[in-house]
């Protein structure tokens, strides 16, 4: 399958911890360019969402970025250490049974105990593979979204590449009558200005006329190149170089075509396959 490199993906968080969301947004590159926004609290996240990145995608700018909002006064909430106060407990009434006397017990200061206050804290470790799996969720739906605008690109090639196959057989078609048409105007003018000739020299002057306007090898590169990138379609994966490179070879054979051209339908027919060529271009940038 074809991928494109651009789409956007937003995956929404929602924990004991807080709430948050990722957002990756991609577009095309010539290499995979990895850029992390994250709060400063999670920047040593950044190695591990780099290495996921890489595992999914080989292509294209991306810009992750990550926002988090804490509960309100998650990691906050106390508790009391109930085997600890209620032996606390008791040992006062152990000193004041010692002692003879009555005392009342300032919790205030029983507070202030070593432990006997407990302070819940956020599971960091919890949050941080909840956090990777929404990256995950995130960069499957960025995948997604690749694929169906690859699949568009790809139904935009193959049209324009079946367009340019009719142009190559109109061409084809078009040489013999051009040929001849090429001929008869030479003679036509030879009889206009009464010029003697001999029929072995004219021989000779239409087949070297006709080795300079011979299109067949550059019809034929063309027709190669067609059925490679339909190729490259067909079997997917990472082929945006290869499918950029063959866009090239597939222009300087409609140059070519133009620059032999004597006819001013293989012209018009040079000029089409550019313009097919360069809308495909266009969107070959953005496969992966």
């Amino acid at each position: 399958m074809i991928k494109s490199m651009t789409a956007f993906a937003r995956q929404p968080i929602e924990k004991e911890w807080g709430t948050g969301a990722w957002e990756i947004r991609s577009v095309n590159s010539r290499f995979l360019e990895t850029n992390f926004r994250l709060p400063e609290s999670f920047r040593y996240l950044e190695f591990k969402l780099r290495e996921k990145l890489r595992k999914k995608l080989s292509r294209g700018k991306i810009d992750c970025t990550l926002r988090v909002e804490m509960s309100q006064g998650a990691g906050d909430d106390i508790s009391i250490n109930k085997s600890l106060a209620e032996s606390l407990l008791k040992s006062h009434q152990s000193l004041q049974q010692i002692a003879g006397i009555e005392q009342p017990l300032d919790l205030t200061k029983m507070m202030l105990w070593p432990g006997i206050i407990k302070k819940t804290e956020v599971d960091s470790d919890r949050m941080e593979k909840e956090l990777l799996g929404s990256l995950d969720q995130a960069i499957e739906q960025l995948i997604s979204m690749r694929a169906r605008e690859g699949t568009s690109i790809t139904d935009m090639i193959q049209q324009r590449l079946g367009t340019i196959g009719e142009q190559v057989v109109y061409v084809r078609e078009e040489m013999p009558i051009i040929a001849k048409w090429q001929r008869d105007k030479i003679l036509s003018r030879f009889e206009e200005i009464k010029l003697e000739f001999e029929e072995a020299r004219i021989e000779q002057e239409m087949v070297m006329i006709a080795q300079k306007i011979d299109v067949d090898e550059e019809l034929d590169r063309l027709d190669a190149h067609i059925g490679e990138v339909a190729r490259l379609l067909k079997k997917g994966g990472v082929v945006g170089r290869r499918l950029d490179f063959l866009m090239q070879e597939l222009n300087r054979e409609a140059n070519t075509l133009g620059s032999k051209s004597i006819s001013a339908k293989t012209t018009a027919a040079s000029v089409e396959l550019k313009v097919l060529i360069e809308q495909m271009r266009e969107q070959i940038q953005n496969i992966e």
